[in-house]
């Protein structure tokens, strides 16, 4: 029989092995697809943060004039 031949070693030939082990490695392809939607949609959001957007901000308060923003935005591009 074919599936005795396939079974040579393995300690249970019944199917249930086989079938654990395909469960479990859907199981950690579902995890593993979550965590890296859950990384990039994370890199995504943070993108407008940092200097480019501290500046922008700065600009709308009024803290720095017109030259200072273009010169800011001069030097991190």
């Amino acid at each position: 029989m074919v599936w005795a031949r396939w079974c040579e070693g393995i300690s249970s030939c019944s199917g249930a092995g086989a079938g654990a082990i395909l469960g479990l490695l859907l199981l950690a392809a579902v995890v593993g697809l979550g965590i890296w939607a859950i990384v990039v949609f994370n890199r995504r959001s943070h993108k407008g943060n940092g200097a480019m957007a501290i500046a922008r901000e700065r600009y709308a308060r009024g803290e720095i004039s017109r030259e200072e923003f273009d010169r800011i935005k001069k030097d991190l591009s």
